[in-house]
């Protein structure tokens, strides 16, 4: 494998579900992150870019409200347990339907958070080169605390024209 690229981090937009009015059901503490970052024009392959993503220091995240340290986690699992190979090429419909089941699991998604949704998280889905879904982790994976979420998705959005990186990660607490 060539040298790691490096990624320029761009933003970590939030969407928080409790910003919503869930008028019959609950918002189940949900919340969408997604951090974006800047392809470097010269990246030959996923295999590399996914690379990039894992060495970046925006990865070192685990979702509890720390926010980004400098830690050997990522989400509920060690670091060193996450490399290209664990996440898994999808298509279009297939990432969307992932968010979407999780979003809806709960009843009806009120109409300003659809909205949003579907400008930033369904149409960088759709528009990606390529998607990746973080696969199933051995259960010694899981670092010291965790799991600490009760549903945790993650995705790996790479548009090549657009030379962006989406890390999207939906869980809820």
């Amino acid at each position: 494998m060539e040298p790691v690229p490096t990624l320029v981090h761009l933003d970590s937009p939030f969407i928080n579900f409790r910003d919503f009015d869930f008028a019959e059901g609950s918002h189940g503490y949900r919340w969408v992150n997604t951090k974006r970052f800047r392809l470097p024009a010269d990246v030959p392959d996923d295999r590399n870019v996914l690379a990039a993503l894992i060495a970046h220091p925006q990865f070192r995240d685990t979702y509890d409200g720390a926010g980004v340290q400098d830690w050997p986690r990522h989400g509920q699992w060690w670091l060193d347990r996450i490399t290209p190979d664990t996440y898994k090429a999808v298509d279009d419909a297939t990432a969307a339907d992932i968010i979407h089941s999780w979003a809806s699991q709960h009843g009806d998604i009120p109409e300003k958070l659809e909205a949003r949704l579907r400008q930033e998280i369904y149409t960088p889905i759709r528009t990606a080169t390529t998607r990746y879904v973080l696969g199933r982790l051995a259960e010694d994976a899981f670092h010291d605390y965790g799991p600490i979420h009760i549903d945790y998705h993650e995705l790996v959005l790479i548009d090549r024209p657009a030379a962006v990186l989406v890390l999207l990660v939906a869980a809820d607490d």
